[in-house]
């Protein structure tokens, strides 16, 4: 997947692999020579944050923009002040990995009046293995729920249903016809349908639009049994 705007939104459901999402964009942009910068704006779950994933990025290039209090004991919504570098373009291409549903779309906006009129195109992450958004339906709902809360419209979905190292190919085509169901409901274009490289060679001339992804973003647990 390419990111075709100079500003990029990644939101959708606690869970459904935002962040994930969000890094393996960056890495791709950035290996390809381009200026690329990562913002997180989630500032309401302390866990699973792009910003704890800085190290990796920064040695690839990309310029990561952090919340205020990122690494402290403190969980407040302050909004990063290096974001209206990013806002005046000077940090090339920009991913916005953005809070999951309505309350962290709430930060984002803050922001909207002076994303409204710049370059760029919001993009909705839905993964049919999370709770509350595993029907058409209820994406659907959560979607509208997000855009209320942001003042943003979204452009297109991202089909992110996989269960990280635990899926098979068969994860990936069950899921299909809920990202395609899930489109035809918004009346959104479905940009592509993501599977942990571990299995995107199996599905390579079954789904159209593959992006393989690798897992970045794992809980203690999984780097535990890694």
């Amino acid at each position: 997947m390419r990111l075709e705007k100079k500003i990029t939104i990644i939101c959708g459901h606690y869970g459904c692999g935002k962040t994930n999402l969000s890094i393996n964009l960056a890495m791709d942009h950035a290996r390809e020579g381009k200026q690329t910068a990562l913002v997180d704006l989630d500032l309401v779950n302390p866990y699973f944050r792009s910003s704890d994933y800085r190290e990796e990025m920064e040695k690839n290039g990309i310029t990561v923009i952090t919340p205020v209090y990122a690494g402290t004991t403190l969980d407040i919504p302050a909004i990063p002040p290096q974001v209206d570098a990013v806002l005046d373009g000077s940090c090339g291409d920009v991913i916005f990995d953005v809070g999951g549903d309505d309350a962290g779309a709430t930060v984002l906006g803050r922001l909207a009046d002076r994303i409204r009129i710049m370059d760029y195109e919001m993009i909705y992450v839905i993964n049919r293995f999370r709770t509350l958004t595993s029907e058409p339906e209820q994406a659907v709902g959560l979607l509208r729920e997000i855009e209320m809360a942001s003042h943003l419209r979204a452009s297109a979905l991202v089909n992110n249903s996989h269960l990280k190292d635990q899926t098979s190919p068969e994860d990936i085509l069950g899921a299909l016809e809920f990202a395609h169901s899930t489109a035809r409901l918004l009346d959104l274009p479905l940009r592509c349908t993501t599977a942990p490289v571990s299995v995107a060679e199996a599905l390579r001339d079954k789904v159209e639009n593959l992006y393989p992804v690798s897992i970045y973003v794992r809980s203690p647990w999984e780097m535990e049994n890694k």
